[in-house]
């Protein structure tokens, strides 16, 4: 059977993009993966997820990444679309570029919202073709499904790259996450957070 798993990485991030990856893969693979070590990708180090990328790349029938960056997170005004809504966009985008041309497919997706009906319906308004797909959105996906936990490994090791890439513009930026003492403290925080910032940066 064909799983898609999806799964997010950089979610609410203050520094750095959002990434969505969605990973087509043949359940007959599951055993080789598995004993590979396929598995969410926070629970890996970062040599270990680069090494499986390859792997899972190989094996998957398919993969698609989506990059949201910050201005799009952030949006504007009346045109800003919810961090809940913006990812089940995405979430579509990459079921609707995969679903080509193959058979039944189960779609399995890391649920970002806690009201999992209700972003579950909206993801489907957004999918061209619901006819072969069976749609399972779950809370800790990443860590219960094999697909998924393939799908967190290609987008947290995207999401390192986009990282490093602003780090050779930027210096030293930390993980990009609000949680982190050197993102706080770096100017790029600053200056997309103004008083606030330099609030948190101070504590």
């Amino acid at each position: 059977m064909l799983i898609l798993g999806i799964d997010d990485a950089g979610r609410g991030p203050v520094i750095g993009p959002m990434i969505l990856a969605g990973c087509l893969i043949d359940d007959a693979h599951y055993p080789y993966l598995n004993k590979l070590g396929v598995k969410d990708s926070k629970q890996l180090t970062q040599k270990r997820r680069e090494l499986l990328e390859e792997v899972i790349k190989e094996k998957a029938e398919s993969f698609e990444v989506v990059i949201i960056p910050p201005k799009e997170i952030d949006g504007e005004g009346e045109n800003r679309v919810k961090l809940n809504e913006l990812e089940a966009i995405a979430a579509a985008n990459i079921i609707n570029k995969i679903n080509k041309g193959f058979k039944k497919i189960r779609v399995v997706v890391d649920c970002p919202s806690i009201g999992i009906a209700k972003w579950t319906d909206y993801l489907k308004t957004k999918i061209d073709n619901l006819s072969n797909l069976e749609i399972v959105c779950e809370h800790k996906a990443d860590k219960n499904h094999l697909a998924v936990s393939a799908a967190s490994i290609l987008a947290k090791c995207v999401r390192e790259k986009e990282m490093v890439k602003l780090k050779e513009r930027h210096g030293d930026l930390g993980s990009g996450y609000p949680s982190d003492p050197l993102t706080k403290k770096h100017p790029e925080y600053l200056e997309r957070h103004g008083q606030l910032g330099k609030m948190l940066a101070l504590n």
